[in-house]
């Protein structure tokens, strides 16, 4: 016994098992026939933080949504990427309101879960994998804190080059981002020196998920401010043009493709 995790798809199954806590069905049945609840994401960090969360939102109706999720999906047009669909609470309200949507997910169990609950159209993989496919986008949606999927410095310029490989003419990205600076509790201002010591930006986090006996493997996941995004988009095929930050820390960046 090393105490370690095995390594699996910890998303999949913990939407899974929210989505049948929320709902009594679920995909398929849960182990032992039993309902865990509640169903935690455990947040586990390079430096030995972590965090527990709640899954149910990630099944959110339009009611429970944040403001800026419904500002986000006001400014839509034509066919919409949503990356990192998740448990599909976004792509399902689009597709109900006659919105042409696309989620796109690497969890396998997400997948299920949104096909599930009548999400049409999804598919699995990265948006580097999907460029491929040769599918064409207006609309690429990153909510959900999922402009973090830029990574840092280093992963930008591919993860926006393949948005911009997946993009029809005039194409947009509506991105939820959040502002990591605003706090004077030492465990994050010292992990945001750590970072920059070591040349990465001061919010780009070193993560990796639990749930049960599963874990992810480490992964980066960013977190920046406002005045830091400009540097992860210049160079790319995108320009920034509107940043919407009434929510702070919470904020929606607009990309325009250049």
């Amino acid at each position: 016994m090393t105490g370690e995790p095995t390594i699996g798809d910890v998303f999949g199954e913990m939407i899974r098992d929210a989505y049948a806590v929320a709902t009594g069905i679920g995909p398929r049945p849960l182990a032992g026939g039993r309902l865990p609840r509640p169903v935690i994401e455990i947040i586990e960090r390079d430096d030995g933080l972590i965090n527990g969360a709640p899954t149910a939102h990630y099944l959110d109706p339009p009611e429970a949504w944040q403001p800026y999720d419904h500002r986000a999906v006001d400014r839509v047009r034509g066919h919409v990427l949503d990356v990192g669909v998740g448990g599909g609470r976004i792509a399902l309200h689009l597709q109900q309101s006659g919105v042409p949507v696309t989620g796109l997910d690497t969890s396998a169990g997400a997948l299920r879960v949104c096909r599930h609950r009548g999400v049409r159209e999804l598919v699995h993989g990265t948006v580097d994998q999907h460029v491929a496919d040769g599918r064409r986008y207006d609309t690429f949606l990153l909510l959900g804190n999922n402009l973090g999927l830029i990574e840092g410095r280093d992963r930008a310029p591919g993860f926006l080059a393949a948005l911009a490989a997946l993009a029809r003419p005039g194409a947009q990205v509506i991105a939820q981002g959040t502002d990591p600076y605003g706090t004077n509790d030492p465990v994050h201002t010292g992990y945001h020196e750590r970072n920059r010591r070591q040349g990465r930006l001061g919010g780009q986090l070193r993560l990796r998920l639990r749930y049960r006996l599963l874990g992810t493997e480490w992964f980066d996941y960013l977190l920046c401010s406002v005045d830091e995004l400009p540097g992860l988009v210049d160079g790319s095929p995108w320009r920034l043009v509107d940043v919407d930050d009434r929510d702070h820390p919470f904020y929606l960046a607009k990309l325009q493709l250049a």
